[in-house]
């Protein structure tokens, strides 16, 4: 019996090993978080595979930045966080149109985001053509009925009543532009193959983080709205091809004379920070 079980034992031990080495294979290779590829697959046995995201021979310069004394890095760390304190999220916007250089210059900005080996895995898309804009609201506003009567959560709905957002979305036609930040997963080399973009959602997050703090810093507002099941319906209707997935949707312009916010405050310092 004791020599029937552990055969029976170590047979069933083999078939489980072998079934969890066949699923992480699988897991390995296969496109992971809902159909999204794997920003790192194992490609290291393909030699053809390895070559750098720049040229290898890139060369190396000199960084000299502005050296400034500890006063005026405080002065100026003091004067930025006032400014960028000042930031809220406006659902009531001006009409305004918003010079073209200046949508250029905040797109510049946040293209000077720090990326993943340098891949730079972002798309921003400018919307100013109003036919364009009341397209994109059409969408998003038929997703969000959905989304507010079956997919969201009643506790989540509970959460975004103080800052009374329903499905209606009319800033996204009365903002004069809205920014579309598409994450790329993936791009294409000279030779037709992969370019992968490491830790795209991540890379994507900072640059949108400083495209925020460029429309603070320029005197515009935005709405940071993340357009829930929205992705392939305004990427087909962008002509925007299947490696970019749209992560935020951007109403950029001046605030509506009339335009309030909720009166919240934020934690306190020693609330999100920890001195070791």
């Amino acid at each position: 019996m004791i020599v029937c079980f552990i055969a029976f034992t170590m047979f069933h031990k083999n078939r489980m090993e072998a079934h969890y080495s066949r699923t992480a294979a699988k897991k390995k290779f296969a496109p992971t978080g809902g159909g999204r590829e794997r920003d790192y697959p194992n490609d290291e046995d393909d030699p053809d595979f390895l070559v750098p995201a720049i040229p290898e021979d890139t060369p190396h310069i000199p960084y000299i930045p502005l050296r400034r004394s500890d006063e005026e890095i405080l002065q100026r760390s003091r004067e930025y966080y006032e400014l960028m304190a000042k930031r809220r999220t406006v659902r009531s916007f001006s009409t305004e149109p918003i010079p073209q250089e200046v949508l250029d210059n905040i797109v510049r900005t946040a293209g000077t985001s720090p990326s993943g080996a340098h891949t730079e895995p972002w798309t921003f898309i400018v919307v100013q053509d109003q036919e364009t804009k009341a397209a994109i609201r059409s969408i998003v506003e038929e997703e969000e009925d959905l989304n507010y009567s079956k997919r969201m959560s009643r506790q989540w709905v509970t959460d975004l009543k103080p800052f009374a957002t329903t499905a209606t979305k009319p800033y996204l036609s009365d903002a004069p532009a809205l920014i579309l930040v598409f994450r790329q997963t993936h791009s294409w080399r000279e030779d037709g193959r992969k370019r992968m973009h490491y830790y795209s959602e991540i890379s994507v997050a900072i640059a949108a983080g400083i495209l925020l703090a460029a429309i603070q810093y320029c005197g515009l507002v935005a709405l940071t709205s993340t357009p829930l099941n929205c992705n392939t319906r305004l990427r087909d209707l962008l002509s925007r091809p299947v490696n970019e997935r749209l992560e935020l949707l951007l109403p950029v312009g001046r605030p509506h004379s009339e335009a309030t916010v909720p009166d919240i405050a934020r934690k306190p310092l020693e609330e999100i920070m920890i001195k070791v």
